[in-house]
């Protein structure tokens, strides 16, 4: 079972392939605020209006200096599929060796529909320039999570 971060705690660092298979790390984006977002599957419904909703807003984030960064343990041609079907903007990532979701309190028991299991907990980790936590939200809903974020950060969207 991994443990969940805290704000304050250092971001785990990770290097991981994109749907075109270049590699992306955290530190890629030291100077600029990271949303590290984590979801079970790509072509799912739940993940689908959840990666189309960080589409939708990806300039917003980006004006008010967030970089998005979406990860799951899909490989990347699956990355790149979910990208082309949903004509996605966020920066997919692979990791399905679930080695970044262990560092950062993703996946782990869940219950859905009152069974128990171990799988991808659905979780946004916010990351400073310095690499710091700034926020750790887990178990989010896949839908309104994008909006909640946007007033949590305090984000004008007009």
């Amino acid at each position: 079972m991994s443990e969940r971060l805290q704000a304050g705690d250092t971001a785990p660092a990770f290097t991981l392939s994109d749907a075109d298979g270049n590699q992306v790390s955290l530190a890629d984006h030291l100077g600029r605020k990271v949303i590290v977002y984590f979801y079970p599957a790509a072509l799912t419904p739940g993940c689908t209006t959840q990666a189309c909703d960080f589409t939708d807003n990806l300039e917003v984030f980006a004006g008010a200096g967030y970089d998005v960064l979406g990860i799951s343990p899909d490989k990347p041609e699956k990355l790149g599929k979910f990208r082309e079907t949903e004509n996605l903007k966020v920066t997919l990532l692979a990791d399905p060796d679930h080695a970044v979701l262990e560092a950062y309190g993703a996946y782990g028991e869940k219950q859905n529909y009152g069974r128990t299991y171990v799988g991808v907990i659905r979780s946004t980790v916010i990351v400073d320039e310095q690499g710091k936590v700034e926020r750790a939200l887990y178990n989010v809903k896949a839908t309104g999570h994008v909006a909640k974020l946007l007033r949590d950060l305090k984000i004008a969207t007009s």
